[in-house]
């Protein structure tokens, strides 16, 4: 059971989230918050496997909460659900840690591919947050990429990060490069730490940020 949050200001709106979920399989409502501050308050107290974060919230909002929530729960997969569709948004709190950014008016179908995805592959981008960041983070990048990051990464974990970046998931990795699934999970750890991120998606941000990838 994927166990979800849901913090968002506006009462109905949760209580349609809710309605949503308890139609679907293996998701379940652990949690809700009205505002930041509350969220930050209380989520310590649930065991959370996916946020569902809102940017517009009073007190502490949606941006806010993200910065602080990444350091002291490094393992929580966050999903921005906004209205919000702008690029450079997308693109800076995709490099902030979030895992998923989804517009309020996504599909049921993408929204729980959105969900699991998040919990199995560490990170969603659907066509809008891809085209976001590759026109944000890449608008970033030096003429000459950081050194020091390609010359850390062996060959393997330079093809294993491209087709990350390309979003197979590690089972499809494993079969591509004809290596086992634990094999897949050592390199993702490896670059996780060569490149001082947290998560997948971080992985992919740093990749795109830092031209070491080609996408």
């Amino acid at each position: 059971m994927i166990r979800v949050a849901i913090a968002d200001d506006h009462k109905l709106f949760r209580e349609g989230l809710r309605f949503l979920m308890d139609q679907m399989d293996n998701l379940e409502v652990v949690f809700e918050a009205s505002n930041g501050r509350e969220l930050l308050e209380t989520i310590a107290e649930h065991q959370t496997d996916v946020l569902l974060l809102d940017l517009d919230m009073p007190e502490v909002d949606g941006l806010e909460a993200l910065k602080q929530l990444r350091p002291i729960q490094p393992d929580l997969g966050i999903i921005i659900l906004t209205m919000h569709s702008d690029a450079k948004m997308v693109a800076y709190l995709m490099e902030l840690g979030a895992n998923s950014y989804l517009l309020k008016d996504t599909s049921p179908e993408e929204f729980q591919k959105a969900i699991t995805s998040v919990v199995e592959e560490g990170f969603y981008f659907n066509k809008m947050v891809s085209q976001a960041m590759l026109g944000g983070l890449k608008g970033q990048v030096k003429k000459k990429p950081s050194l020091g990051y390609r010359e850390s990464l062996t060959s393997r974990e330079i093809e294993v990060l491209e087709l990350i970046c390309q979003e197979y998931t590690a089972k499809e990795i494993a079969e591509k490069l004809f290596i086992s699934h634990r094999t897949v999970e050592g390199h993702r750890k490896n670059l996780i730490d060569k490149l001082g991120v947290k998560n997948t998606a971080g992985l992919i941000v740093k990749a795109i940020k830092e031209d070491l990838v080609q996408v």
